[in-house]
């Protein structure tokens, strides 16, 4: 028996039929982007990797080969004493590798060979990308989205999660991004996805959407930390997207930033850095004294001086510029950051 191969046009829409999909890369590729519940069976790690491509540069690919047989069937024979002794006779993996090539080929031969009906991705992953990138011109186009919008602080992402807990369809970019978007908003001891990564995930959730109900989004800008919002789907939100614009008091404002970032109050010295770069815009002058505020563990005048001196005009202005139904946008003013208050908006909004 040999493995089948099958075109990712064709694939990608069916990787459900599969009982598990089998990534052959070394563990760095796959760590920067793979299909979606794929499993990670490396048939060469990423030192023997480099080596056996160091060596089909300089001696070409015999050279290669004979280098890299023996580590891949050892790790091959490794993987199948490992992982395929409850597998059924029935059982269908999907085996890819960076293009289809000897990598994914050799694991795919192997697991045919014991009799499991093996399927191998034609041109790999590099072909999953592809298929992933002309999706994302054209899936956000079958959506509609209802746009959250809102100053720093006024529980956007709170409002989304209780809409998510509330059966509606939500698109948290922000989570997908690891990031929350203004210069405070990396997640600590978390880094950002890659690129590819990202648009995977964005790619995934559009793709499980029913087209026949909204998704809720938060008003992004184009770039979330240093990943950049997939254009198709940023120009629906702003040129199609019905805007909810999100409203909360000062004060209620001043608590929830306290809450999602009280993290800080441990690392005082790593928020006045990311403070740094904001001095060309704001000054020299504002940008020490909302450092000294910091050190002297005064948060709350912190975030109330961010907020009015640096945040809320930014918003402001981009948000005019980006979102031009927001003037005339449905206003929900909530009274707090809490559970029952982001609910209770949440059913406002599915109502």
């Amino acid at each position: 028996m040999n493995p089948e191969l099958v075109a990712a046009s064709d694939a990608v829409p069916a990787l459900a039929s599969f009982d598990a999909l089998i990534d052959a890369r070394s563990p760095a590729e796959f760590a920067e982007d793979h299909l979606p519940g794929a499993l990670n069976w490396p048939v060469l790690d990423d030192d023997e990797r480099r080596l056996v491509g160091t060596l089909f540069k300089r001696q070409g690919p015999l050279a290669a080969r004979k280098l890299g047989a023996p580590l891949v069937a050892r790790r091959i024979a490794a993987h199948i004493e490992r992982e395929i002794a409850d597998k059924p006779r029935g059982w269908r993996p999907l085996v890819y590798c960076w293009r289809g090539g000897q990598r994914s080929g050799s694991l795919a031969w192997f697991l045919a060979q014991v009799g499991f009906r093996t399927t191998q991705l034609a041109g790999g992953y590099k072909a999953f990308r592809a298929v992933v990138r002309r999706e994302l011109e054209a899936l956000p186009l079958r959506h509609r989205y209802t746009v959250i919008a809102g100053r720093t602080g006024s529980g956007k992402t709170r409002l989304l999660q209780a809409l998510a807990a509330a059966g509606a369809q939500v698109l948290d970019l922000e989570d997908l991004a690891c990031h929350r978007g203004s210069v405070l908003g990396g997640r600590p001891d978390t880094p950002q996805p890659t690129q590819k990564r990202f648009d995977t995930l964005v790619w995934q959730a559009l793709d499980g959407f029913d087209a026949a109900r909204p998704v809720f989004v938060e008003s992004e800008s184009a770039r979330i930390g240093r990943l950049r919002v997939p254009e198709t789907l940023l120009g629906q939100m702003r040129e199609q997207g019905h805007c909810v614009r999100v409203e909360m008091d000062d004060a209620a404002r001043v608590q929830l930033l306290l809450e999602e970032y009280g993290f800080f109050a441990e690392a005082p010295e790593r928020f006045c850095a990311l403070l740094a770069p904001l001095t060309e815009l704001r000054g020299r002058e504002t940008v020490a004294r909302w450092q000294a505020l910091a050190h002297a563990g005064d948060w709350a005048r912190l975030f109330a001086a961010l907020m009015t001196e640096h945040y809320d005009p930014l918003y402001e202005q981009s948000m005019r510029r980006s979102y031009r139904e927001l003037d005339s946008a449905r206003r929900l003013v909530l009274a707090d950051g809490g559970p029952a208050a982001m609910a209770g908006a949440a059913r406002a909004l599915l109502s």
